[in-house]
């Protein structure tokens, strides 16, 4: 049977992937984001697992918001860096800072 302690693991794990990511790979704007949604995931599933464990909903109520929270995160910044691409050629980290005023 699967208990709390394997959900607990798993988002433990895919938390800790989600912040390698950020910290090891600063050169991709992509990479970076997709380990920000690799954290809210991990989130979801501690938010989820504690909710059915404890029998209450409201844990799973509040997934449906970081989710679409992290829906709204998701598309905003993928317009922003099109938007970046085209004006600069590149989505480098580097070249992001240059945009300090």
């Amino acid at each position: 049977m699967v208990g709390l302690e394997h959900y607990l693991g798993v988002a433990a794990a895919l938390f800790v992937i989600g912040v390698f990511g950020i910290f090891l790979n600063r050169k991709n704007v992509i990479v970076i984001l997709m380990s920000i949604e690799l954290m809210l995931l991990s989130v979801n599933i501690n938010l989820v697992a504690f909710s059915a464990y404890l029998g209450d909903i409201k844990g799973q109520i509040f997934t449906l918001f970081v989710l679409t929270v992290a829906a709204a995160e998701a598309a905003i910044g993928l317009a922003i860096l099109v938007c970046f691409f085209r004006n600069r050629g590149t989505i480098a980290v580097e070249d992001v800072a240059s945009l300090k005023g």
